[in-house]
């Protein structure tokens, strides 16, 4: 069938509009199932890089779930652009590899035509990724941050160890020799309470104990068994040498711990909204203008110190005229410059005014090298704040940049699946996200703008996601492995025979 009757037939069967819808739906299948794998990927190493602040701390099943969401959300801005280069890739190496592409290419459908379907989804899933790193991602980053601050300084749950002090609950000292297989009960038991302030004055010890929670984990209580107790009174006569203790024994006796330090507090999230991760665009733009300000309010309280010190400039030299000493002779009328003014002076009055202009001259430089260091972190804090502003567009951005390069590169490579659209998505992330985290450094360091800072890795991507749908619509065979294992065999079987 030749490519006009090709075309007729593709035409009669499958409308232009269906079979939009139909690369449509071959594009939102692998998308939504790789951005889940890519963000379970990257909630395992949050687990990972975070898992010395949860181990041991108790927390429940609900204070986990709320952690793990939060740090989702978090963690969208990265797998969201992963996710269509991957299903990009993956889309187009599967019609690459069905011989579809090659189909639709025959009856005059381009390789740009073919793609602009999956460009209208992906600039939909572009201000999806505003909106969300503009209004969602701020408030997850808040409570976030909120949590995990609680969970780093709340302390380790009750765990006693066999034949080690425990010293945790406050005013008490308590060791076990041995505990029994279900965890709860206790043998040789050694307490010492210093709740009194004045030592080891108050001592218990017990062959067996049984240790239970309230419901809330608010209270600690040991049943004690067979046990004994020390108890030293300090001296209330005037002889204060001599101390009275008593000692008692106890067949049952019940003793309780307060464990209200151990539960989980939480703060108020208030103490974390000033941070520039939890502000919208709105609110970033407003900091800066507020920034602005205090650096202006900066300057012009440094001009006003400053003014007053040089007076003479408001109202000229001569005004600093005095009348000549006694002691001077030939004294000019006109001064043309301050030594001319000095030879006025005797030599003690001229030590004293340089003294006081030496001072004077100390103070403006301190208080300048002041306002300048001030000046300097308010420098930082707005480029910090630009940052944040560039990072909510650069998500969106990022998503069109990477299809660009994922769609003509799955058309080259002809390859469906996971194997080498994985390959190739990973590599081109990397080089993504890599130069976002060196471009953010610098802008950070103030080595280049803030704007050549964050959209460097798009301006490096940019061009080589043209040259690829340059390549992918010429039908270059770029990336195909066997076009280049041709060429190796035709070199080596034209290669000259040199024995």
């Amino acid at each position: 069938m030749d490519a006009s009757n090709l075309k007729t037939s593709l035409a009669r069967h499958i409308p232009i509009k269906k079979f939009d819808w139909l690369l449509v739906k071959s594009f939102i299948g692998p998308f939504i199932l790789t951005f889940f794998i890519a963000l379970f990927v990257l909630v395992m190493q949050f687990l990972w890089k975070y898992v010395d602040d949860l181990v041991g701390k108790g927390l429940s099943t609900w204070i986990l779930s709320e952690l793990l969401f939060y740090a989702s959300a978090r963690l969208v801005p990265l797998a969201l652009p992963l996710a269509v280069l991957l299903a990009s890739i993956m889309t187009f190496g599967d019609l690459g590899e069905h011989m579809e592409l090659t189909a639709a290419k025959s009856a005059g459908i381009s390789l740009l035509r073919m793609m602009r379907p999956l460009l209208v989804t992906v600039i939909f899933i572009s201000f999806f990724a505003f909106f969300f790193s503009n209004n969602v991602l701020p408030m997850a980053n808040l409570k976030f941050s909120a949590l995990l601050y609680d969970i780093r300084h709340q302390k380790p749950t009750v765990a006693i160890k066999e034949g080690i002090f425990y010293n945790e609950i406050d005013g008490f000292n308590l060791r076990v020799g041995k505990k029994g297989s279900d965890g709860l009960t206790l043998y040789n038991i050694l307490i010492y309470d210093h709740t009194s302030g004045q030592g080891d004055d108050h001592i218990v010890t017990a062959q067996k104990g049984q240790m239970t929670q309230d419901e809330k984990g608010m209270a600690l209580t040991l049943t004690l068994e067979n046990g004994e107790q020390y108890k030293e009174l300090a001296p209330k006569g005037a002889d204060k040498q001599n101390y009275e203790m008593y000692h008692t024994t106890f067949g049952s006796w019940e003793k309780k711990f307060d464990l209200s330090r151990f539960k989980l507090a939480r703060t108020d999230e208030n103490f974390f909204k000033d941070m520039k991760q939890m502000m919208t665009l709105t609110q970033l733009t407003h900091q800066i203008d507020t920034i602005n300000l205090d650096k202006k309010n900066l300057t012009k309280g440094l001009h006003n110190y400053v003014v007053p010190y040089f007076g003479f400039i408001r109202t000229g030299l001569d005004t600093l005229k005095t009348p000549p000493k006694a002691e001077t002779v030939n004294v000019p009328t006109d001064f043309k410059n301050t030594a001319d003014m000095l030879r006025t002076f005797n030599k003690t009055d001229v030590h004293s005014i340089m003294e006081r202009a030496l001072t004077q001259a100390r103070n403006i430089k301190n208080y300048s090298n002041i306002v300048v260091k001030q000046l300097e972190f308010k420098d930082t804090d707005i480029v910090q704040h630009m940052v944040e502003v560039y990072r909510k567009f650069t998500l969106s951005i990022a998503c069109i940049v990477l299809f660009m390069i994922g769609a003509p590169l799955g058309s080259i490579i002809r390859k469906g699946g996971l194997g080498w659209p994985l390959f190739w998505s990973v590599l081109f992330f990397i080089i993504y996200h890599v130069n976002s985290i060196i471009g953010e450094k610098m802008a950070e360091k103030l080595v280049v703008g803030t704007f050549t800072g964050m959209w460097m890795s798009t301006f490096i991507l940019l061009p080589i996601g043209a040259f690829l749908t340059y390549k992918a619509a010429n039908d270059s065979p770029l990336f195909n492995m066997d076009f280049y294992l041709r060429i190796a065999s035709v070199l080596k079987r034209n290669k000259p025979d040199l024995s």
